[in-house]
């Protein structure tokens, strides 16, 4: 099984400590094991299947953001700890920039939760937020300026619970959504957005 950066890192010292505890308390070291098997099953990163047209979701949850914003729609998925958390790129296209922006630690379903630390990706096709949430405080993002990306490509994670936006090229309105609020996603698979004379490259 293939596992997201980091998974070693949260997962070897309850794996270890597991050992010991064992010996002096097995209810505690049975309570470390099932800790580190959980950190490694939270880090998992299944392969997945991009369609070939459509913007896809940048991640494994529920639609919890829809929102105009000027000439732009706004889809923002929420990711519960039970969901897989690595990103994917909605679009293909070059990364123009990544920039990291501190701030608070929300819950990340909450509307608090825009000012949010955070790391905003900027393709040349669309624009992505990785957002942190109140337990959440690493983003790993996997891309930097200049990158090409493909619709589905990985291009980050974040650890334990948190939400990734995506803010649709001006060309989309709300007729070319297929999602709302409430619907559940899968990242680089779920189409969220669709025009009708979109090319399969796009």
């Amino acid at each position: 099984m293939r596992l997201a950066p980091g998974a070693r890192r949260y997962a070897l010292p309850p794996l270890v400590a597991a050992i010991p505890l064992a010996v002096v308390s097995p209810p505690l070291g049975v309570l470390a094991l099932a800790l580190g098997g959980f950190v490694v099953w939270f880090f998992r990163d299944p392969e997945r299947s991009p369609p070939p047209r459509g913007v896809v979701a940048p991640a494994d949850g529920r639609v919890s953001v829809v929102r105009e914003e000027g000439d732009r729609i706004r889809v923002g998925v929420f990711m519960n700890v039970t969901d897989v958390h690595v990103l994917r790129a909605p679009r293909a296209g070059t990364v123009e920039s990544t920039a990291h922006r501190p701030g608070a630690h929300r819950p990340a379903f909450s509307k608090d939760s825009d000012r949010n630390e955070r790391v905003d990706v900027t393709l040349d096709t669309c624009d992505l937020s990785m957002i942190a949430g109140w337990f959440a405080r690493r983003i790993y993002p996997y891309v930097a300026t200049g990158d090409e990306v493909a619709r589905g490509d990985r291009i980050g994670h974040i650890a334990f619970g948190s939400r990734a936006d995506v803010v649709l090229p001006a060309a989309y309105d709300r007729a070319d959504l297929l999602v709302a609020e409430g619907d559940p996603v899968r990242a680089g698979e779920t189409v969220i957005a669709l025009r009708t004379d979109e090319p399969s490259t796009g």
